[in-house]
């Protein structure tokens, strides 16, 4: 069983994230990864991001996985419904989710029936591959990743803020150059794709 919510802007898609909480019928328990802003200087998507699931009336326990030891992190992971990654640098997400071997147990909890709830970097880590982020992303930023293998959840790449302010001109240049190499599932920050085993379906909100 494999239940994913993705999207670029989570705030933005807060009316389909209600629609979804309530046609999977979610425990409003959720283990918040904000990890990937760690590195950004804007990070107000973060905040906004806390209050969908606050306005929700979810638990949030609130974790940053580059500060928290491996054993904490893997038994959050193993215990919570919902896992929700935020955004930012994809690259230093995926150091740091790759520090803490946590791929594999991920991709097992998702199995087992985990919701995954994320957000522009956290959609991206859901392909197989993402070295072709970093037009958008600045790969420096992770110095110790040398290996770009991802979730490996979906047979396409999410291409998130396509046409947005200011990703607009980066989201074109990735698309011409990895599009005639990958599937790029191309997102507005209005879009989410919803992914229910092997199927998925891009929605817009309103």
């Amino acid at each position: 069983m494999k239940t994913l919510f993705l999207c670029s802007y989570f705030a933005k898609v807060q009316p389909l994230f209600a629609d979804f909480v309530v046609q999977h019928k979610l425990e409003k328990k959720v283990l918040f990864i904000p990890t990937a802003g760690n590195v950004e200087e804007y990070t107000d998507y973060i905040d906004e991001g806390k209050a969908v699931f606050a306005d929700l009336q979810f638990d949030i326990d609130l974790l940053d996985i580059a500060e928290a030891t491996e054993t904490e992190v893997r038994e959050k992971i193993a215990q919570t419904p919902c896992l929700y990654i935020s955004g930012g640098n994809t690259f230093y997400l995926l150091q740091e989710l790759k520090r803490k071997n946590l791929l594999p147990l991920i991709r097992e909890r998702i199995d087992q029936g985990l919701v995954y709830i994320s957000e522009s970097a956290g959609a991206i880590i859901a392909s197989k591959d993402i070295f072709y982020s970093h037009i958008m992303d600045d790969k420096e930023l992770a110095p110790d990743l040398t290996d770009y293998a991802a979730l490996g959840l979906v047979d396409f790449s999410v291409l998130p803020h396509w046409g947005e302010f200011p990703f607009g001109e980066v989201s074109k240049q990735t698309a011409e150059a990895y599009g005639g190499q990958l599937n790029l599932l191309k997102l507005t920050n209005s879009q989410v794709v919803l992914v229910k085993n092997g199927q998925y379906r891009v929605e817009t909100a309103d």
